[in-house]
């Protein structure tokens, strides 16, 4: 797992800045961002650029694209997609609401069919609450137009497009998307490559949830499949194992603590064991995940 570089993009910005819908204070920024793209299966494409990872599919039929970053980006966005092919996509899907993944609506509602599951259209219409503070709704044309319950599938340029919704993971809104032919799986937020996750509480996420939700993926994904998780770098199966067994082994050692009534501050003390410092180097530092378990298991 030590080839999984720092790349989380969500470690230099504020808790509020990185899941809210942004008002546009970032655009000054505009000139530091870089979107990064990469092939991964045949016309099956990953962008990264300040939020979350991005999945794309180019052929004939033009652009369906995973997620969409902050608004902010769009710009940036937009000219990595012209050099795929096209500057506007036919479709949108969001794997969840959270705005380091749907703020980009804002600037592609007008032209292109936004899917996603029922609870994310729910979101983007409410305000929410991210680390107790408000999120204002997104602006109406960025909601999605096309939802569904449990699944969908988009037959695009060739493409089985299946999108799953797996329920209160990190959030109660999620979605997985599989490319079936080119052997590519999007996780969203179900999976922070070689960190500790950010599980939305407040949004309905669980930190068993999700836990419950990768176990089952890994049974379903092919062994041999690129997964593009919501934050890090480009990943296998193998990492989404360690990245199992690492939520599984960290919940139970607090839990055990939990039964021994143990409080939040002495198992915060405690901390955990060595081998899981890097997981906690990222956006959500190890006492933020101790807390975040405890929260969660004590919901029950």
């Amino acid at each position: 797992m030590k080839r999984l570089t720092a790349t989380v993009l969500l470690v230099t910005l504020s808790s509020f800045t990185v899941f809210g819908h942004g008002d546009g204070s970032h655009d000054a920024q505009q000139q530091d961002i870089t979107v990064k793209t990469t092939k991964i299966s045949g016309n099956v494409y990953m962008l990264q650029g300040r939020g979350g990872n991005i999945g794309a599919i180019v052929g004939q039929q033009g652009i369906l694209i995973i997620d969409d970053d902050y608004k902010v980006v769009g710009e940036k966005l937009r000219a990595a997609l012209k050099d795929l092919g096209s500057v506007t996509p036919k479709f949108i899907v969001n794997t969840h609401w959270h705005g380091d993944h749907t703020e980009g609506n804002e600037m592609f509602g007008k032209d292109s069919i936004i899917i996603s599951h029922d609870n994310v259209r729910k979101r983007l219409m409410q305000t929410n609450t991210v680390f107790g503070q408000a999120v204002p709704p997104l602006a109406s044309i960025g909601w999605p137009m096309l939802t569904y319950a449990e699944s969908i599938t988009i037959h695009f340029d060739d493409e089985d497009i299946r999108a799953e919704h797996y329920p209160n993971g990190h959030t109660d809104g999620d979605s997985v998307i599989f490319f079936a032919k080119a052997n590519v799986v999007h996780m969203g937020d179900d999976f922070f490559a070689g960190r500790f996750p950010f599980v939305d509480l407040d949004s309905g996420g669980s930190v068993q949830g999700m836990i419950n939700n990768v176990t089952a993926l890994i049974a379903k994904i092919p062994a041999d499949a690129k997964i593009i998780p919501g934050h890090g770098p480009l990943c296998t199966l193998d990492d989404l194992k360690i990245y199992q067994q690492t939520l599984t082994d960290t919940a139970k050692i607090v839990q055990d603590a939990m039964k021994k009534k143990k409080t939040l501050d002495e198992i915060k003390k405690a901390g955990l064991p060595e081998k899981y410092k890097e997981f906690g180097s990222g956006f959500i530092k190890t006492d933020a995940w101790i807390e975040t378990v405890y929260k969660s298991y004590s919901k029950k």
